[in-house]
């Protein structure tokens, strides 16, 4: 569709182009997309059922990654099966209400997640900074409190995001060059000033995923000032590999988050650059949380499923 002057209030349908320039390449795209997902599934599933199945699995660090992975498994399959039928059978047609919902899944999810990624960021700081009082702050009680409370920040901060859009004028093209259906695409193909709504994005995003990096940081000076202050060598070592499956997740979320997210609102990326980075985002973390928990983990061994009975 040609950019032209008319004006549409209220499509039904947007079309998603994938990737737009390497189009040709779709299909060996898809297989590494396709791959990414099963892992996702299957590590994540597996996950979930280790947890729930050992009762020693039913601490903080665990329950608030078992939140973790479910969420990790319901954004992934938000986005993936829609972008296969793109690569596959060129079903680029997306209904506007399931455009909506997909974009408010992916970004109230991906609050989520950074939520969760704090959460067990301050069980790690209660275990090695307050070892006493960790069973007394970090209570069944106390973590469905904070899981709630995680899901009830990304729900509603989130929630203005698809009213606001559908209710919003669209002109030029329906047309979105990207896999799956992103606010900052959407409001790009309006008429209207958007400046509020890109105002109000931008401040969820820094006071929920910012703010979230920046209180996950401030824990871990206090851990490294209090894990450095014990007398033993082994102490500090064995403190120390207790964070670091957390630190890999964390840096496996936030580094191309951040990337995908500046690029779009400040950078010049080339479109295809952007696109396969913002893919990565959504797929990268949910594959490599179980693995960096089943191999770094000693209370989790994945493939201990296929290869020992439980004792």
């Amino acid at each position: 569709m040609a950019a032209s002057n008319w004006t549409m209030p209220h499509p039904s349908t947007f079309i998603l182009l994938g990737i737009p320039g390497l189009e040709a390449a779709h299909v060996w795209i898809s297989i590494p997309f396709c791959s990414v997902y099963i892992l996702s599934l299957l590590g994540n599933g597996l996950l979930l059922a280790v947890i729930k199945t050992d009762p020693k699995l039913h601490e903080p660090m665990y329950l608030f990654l078992s939140m973790l992975a479910l969420a990790d498994l319901i954004i992934s399959t938000t986005t993936v099966p829609k972008t296969l039928c793109i690569f596959w059978f060129r079903d680029r047609a997306i209904h506007i209400n399931a455009c909506l919902a997909q974009m408010y899944l992916l970004h109230s999810l991906s609050t989520m997640e950074s939520g969760f990624i704090l959460a067990m960021a301050f069980d790690r700081y209660v275990a090695i900074c307050k070892p006493l009082r960790h069973s007394a702050v970090l209570t069944n009680r106390a973590i469905a409190q904070i899981g709630l409370g995680v899901v009830m920040r990304g729900a509603l901060l989130l929630g203005p995001h698809p009213f606001l859009l559908q209710r919003l004028p669209y002109c030029r093209t329906l047309v979105i060059s990207h896999t799956y259906c992103e606010f900052m695409a959407l409001v790009k193909l309006t008429c209207v000033d958007t400046t509020v709504m890109r105002a109000y994005s931008l401040a969820v995003a820094f006071l929920t995923g910012g703010l979230d990096l920046l209180l996950i940081v401030l824990s871990y000076v206090m851990i490294l000032w209090a894990v450095f202050r014990l007398p033993s060598k082994k102490a500090r070592r064995k403190s120390l590999g207790t964070c670091s499956s957390h630190v890999c997740v964390m840096l496996v979320f936030y580094i191309p988050a951040f990337f995908s997210f500046f690029s779009h609102r400040f950078g010049h990326v080339a479109p295809h650059v952007h696109i396969l980075i913002a893919n990565m985002y959504l797929l990268f973390p949910p594959m490599m949380n179980p693995i960096i928990y089943g191999v770094r983990t000693p209370g989790i061994r994945l493939l201990w499923l296929f290869t020992h009975k439980r004792t």
